[in-house]
């Protein structure tokens, strides 16, 4: 594994080379590897933005957009036993449990590793629920659930996507997840929500 100029550094495997700025990037061959390298690149250029108020309200977005804190809401909503809120609490349980039997199944088949097993001398600030990152299963929770309740009254919709949007972005501030993780679980969330929406009409 070769290093970059900064000792406490060691990305992917494959050769290293430094951006304009300074910056590493590893440098593949082939289209995936390629994107691969960018994808690791940009992981790591975003920690330079780490600071303490910033990493406490990722922190926060994160907590928000595990799996307890859906069940929670859902069940709140369930508790209203009001038309309106049993509909919601339903929506938020089919687009949250959706989303993560799409996203553990193919998290269980790609096996690509964590950023901090996989980037030497890369620390992140939040658990890993679990060993693999591709896709995000908090990112891919969040947009079953916004997608799930786009067009419900009050703004909840608008409210349920920035908070989607908010949850992806810690995951890579914190390190938990590549980009290209985030963006696949955004995708596999629109799918999840859609199919709440059909089963929860």
């Amino acid at each position: 594994m070769s290093k970059t100029t900064d000792p406490g550094l060691e990305l992917a495997e494959g050769a290293i080379a430094l951006d304009a700025e300074g910056r590493p990037v590893v440098v593949r061959g082939g289209r995936l590897q390629r994107l691969l390298s960018f994808d690791e690149a940009l992981l790591v250029s975003v920690q330079r933005f780490r600071n303490p108020w910033r990493t406490a309200i990722a922190r926060t977005l994160t907590a928000l957009g595990d799996g307890k804190s859906w069940t929670v809401l859902g069940l709140a909503c369930l508790a209203t036993f009001t038309p309106r809120g049993v509909h919601v609490g339903l929506r938020i349980g089919a687009g949250a449990t959706l989303a993560t039997v799409f996203s553990q199944t193919l998290k269980r088949s790609l096996t690509r590793a964590r950023p901090d097993s996989a980037i030497g001398g890369f620390e992140a600030l939040a658990e890993n629920p679990d060993q693999f990152s591709f896709p995000s299963g908090h990112t891919s929770a969040a947009f079953g659930v916004a997608v799930a309740l786009a067009g419900e009254p009050h703004g909840v919709g608008p409210a349920a996507l920035l908070l989607a949007v908010g949850i992806g972005l810690s995951r890579v501030y914190l390190g938990a997840h590549y980009p290209l993780d985030v963006g696949a679980g955004a995708l596999l969330g629109v799918f999840a929500g859609l199919a709440a929406r059909l089963l929860v009409a």
